[in-house]
């Protein structure tokens, strides 16, 4: 079942897209963890990307580190523990992370799936 986000549309200057056109991606490290590249750096001149992150009830974006991309994250659907720098940080919908290149980070989904939407400065890929 499909939930209000993901049948959202994206709009650009060159065309309009449906997200539940965009396929899931696993993440390569983290189980339960998924994207949607929404904005691409080759669409920006690499100056920012933007992806919607599904973090299953219970899973973990594990610690990590972006060394070089701000990350903003915007808490769409769902509520989890996140972590900056060893700072927790109560996500629920509505909820804005700032996170700095270089910080690390770590999100924990509470009993319901957790929709995030990440942008990354420059971007990611």
């Amino acid at each position: 079942m499909l939930t209000t986000i993901e049948t959202n549309v994206i709009f650009t200057r060159e065309e309009s897209r449906d997200l539940e056109e965009i396929a899931w991606n696993k993440h390569a490290t983290f189980p339960g963890v998924y994207l949607k590249d929404l904005v691409k750096g080759d669409q920006t001149d690499g100056k920012f990307s933007c992806h919607l992150v599904k973090v299953e009830a219970g899973c973990e974006l594990g610690e990590h580190i972006h060394a070089n991309n701000w990350e903003i994250h915007e808490i769409v659907i769902g509520d989890a523990v996140g972590y900056l720098e060893g700072k927790e940080m109560i996500y629920t919908p509505g909820t804005t992370a700032i996170i700095p290149a270089g910080s690390k980070h770590r999100v924990v989904a509470g009993e319901h799936d957790l929709y995030i939407r990440a942008k990354f400065i420059p971007a990611l890929v």
